[in-house]
């Protein structure tokens, strides 16, 4: 075997030789290459080395939990070269200081701590500290840079909680002035739909559609976008249902803004049959839920006053405060089959999504035996809305959910969904529905924090077909990083969310695409100061 490094060291050669032997024999009359190989044997030992050094030092940069294979070589071989060591004394003091925790009341009312990164420099300069001083002062101003940032957090957090849960009060002012319109003027009494269109309600040939809402800016939007983009709007028939207090601002609004061809009807929960006979188990389950949910939870004051807990796990908590996740809205749709016995098909839509394109095509869709056509979410990239699946809902640390589901399947959409109610009446879905959402009571909202979805997954459980994603896009109320020119293209759109597009913290770029629906120039909505903003 013989080994030849070019003089340039770009090229490494072995070549066969006779044998090991012949390879350690050195001849004393080949002085001349011994001295080459030796020379260049020295140098790559030496190059090798400072690869290790380099590693090593890099390793103690990044700290003792990140380690390369090689760097970790390194550390263990710690070389050493005329007895000095490589490492330095001064990290190892500054790691020190900056290992012991600081306190809040330390910071408390100092006043000599730097405010910004050129003060420190100043300081550092002017004052000559030594290490260890060096890193007293970087440890205290890095802490109290983070006590701010976490409080400031906390009250963005806070502010946006009260601004997604509470009414505008031009919402609040349109309500008002159609339930006294309801009063005064009998055009705002008609009934909704007319006689002759009554048998259309129960006549399977029609595409019905189901919207559960108490807010009417946010239906009338649901409704005109649906019956605009419609190619046949003669056959489309839209069921609003809301509740007591919010039925007759809902029945003034569509008899004075009638969308014909379109028939659109508008009930209010105790006007089903279903839901004032026996118990109701949806109103069960939610009046004990927010029992558990006031006692558990403590308040918005008493989640903010937390100290240790991230802000974003306070961010959370805030969330499941919201009046949305015990709305009756939100929860009657697992109970479709019962609301509409003569129906077998419906397409559920909640009141933030806006149609863009004709819904139709959806009656065409294959289900293969299955109850819920809906869109999947863990098909993208995107952290936020599409790459959810089990593990991003339930709590798997739990052994009821961790023993009976698979973490890493698939999450699906609520907000657009196919049911076809005759399969779903065969099936226990309701019942497990209930079943889980009691077992989740029980354990202290345990099992999950947020809404409806959850037990969802979890009841429509094989029972799923996944739609295209073109007929659901998400995420237009959490993030406003969401293309424009990818929202334009989507069938229908979900401000899911905090930012509503009827609320002020709406992400401006994407709020068009929902006011394009509402008529400014109407008396209601400029007697309300509803503006597009």
């Amino acid at each position: 075997m013989l080994l030849q490094i070019s003089p340039s060291l770009r090229h490494v050669t072995v070549l066969p030789g006779k044998g090991l032997k012949e390879f350690i024999k050195v001849k004393v009359a080949s002085r001349r290459l011994s001295y080459r190989m030796l020379f260049y044997s020295l140098l790559f030992f030496t190059f090798l080395l400072r690869c290790v050094f380099v590693l090593t030092a890099v390793d103690n940069i990044d700290g003792e939990n990140k380690c390369s294979s090689i760097g970790c070589l390194g550390k263990k071989l710690r070389p050493k070269i005329l007895g000095r060591s490589l490492e330095s004394n001064v990290p190892e003091v500054i790691y020190k200081i900056l290992d012991q925790p600081l306190g809040k009341d330390e910071l408390e009312q100092r006043t000599d701590i730097p405010q910004t990164l050129e003060e420190f420099m100043v300081l550092i300069k002017e004052g000559g500290y030594d290490a260890k001083t060096f890193a007293i002062k970087l440890r205290e101003m890095v802490t109290l840079m983070e006590q701010r940032t976490r409080e400031a957090k906390i009250q963005e957090y806070l502010y946006r909680h009260v601004a997604s849960s509470s009414i505008p009060k031009q919402l609040h002012c349109l309500g008002l002035k159609l339930a006294n319109e309801h009063t005064n003027n009998a055009a705002a009494r008609l009934q909704l739909p007319s006689a002759e269109l009554v048998p259309a309600l129960v006549d399977n040939n029609y595409f019905h559609y189901v919207l559960a809402s108490d807010n009417v800016l946010a239906a009338s939007v649901v409704a005109k976008s649906l019956v605009r983009n419609s190619l046949r709007p003669q056959k489309v028939v839209l069921h609003v249902i809301t509740d007591r207090k919010t039925y007759y601002p809902m029945q003034a609004w569509f008899s004075l803004h009638p969308l014909s061809p379109a028939i659109i009807e508008v009930k209010a929960l105790h006007h089903f049959d279903w839901f004032t006979k026996g118990k109701v188990p949806v109103l069960e389950a939610m009046e004990k839920d927010q029992n558990v949910r006031s006692q558990f939870r403590g308040g918005s004051s008493a989640i903010v006053a937390n100290t240790t807990e991230k802000p974003r796990a306070i961010a959370a908590k805030l969330q499941a405060l919201s009046p949305k996740y015990n709305s009756v809205m939100n929860h009657i749709r697992i109970h479709l089959p019962e609301l509409f016995s003569s129906l077998s098909k419906v397409v559920f839509l909640d009141d933030d999504i806006v149609v863009q394109t004709d819904l139709s095509p959806l009656w065409d869709i294959d289900m293969n035996g299955k109850v819920n056509g809906a869109v999947g979410t863990c098909s993208g990239e995107d952290k936020y809305v599409m790459s959810k699946r089990l593990k991003s809902y339930l709590n798997f640390s739990h052994p009821l959910i961790s023993q009976n589901f698979d973490p890493n399947e698939c999450a699906w959409a609520y907000g657009m969904n196919i049911f076809d109610l005759d399969a779903w009446r065969k099936t226990n879905i309701s019942s497990t529905y209930h079943y889980w959402v009691e077992q989740n009571i029980k354990s202290d909202l345990s099992l999950w924090q947020l809404g409806t979805l959850p037990p969802g997954l979890i009841a429509f459980h094989g029972h799923v077909h996944t739609i295209d994603p073109f007929w659901h896009m998400l995420g237009l109320g959490y993030q406003e990083s969401t293309s424009f020119a990818d929202v334009k293209d989507a069938g229908v759109i979900h401000f899911n969310g905090r930012a509503k597009p009827w609320l002020d913290i709406a992400f401006p770029h994407l709020r068009p695409l929902w006011t394009k629906y509402i008529d400014f120039s109407d008396y209601f909505i400029k007697s309300c100061h509803i503006k597009a903003l």
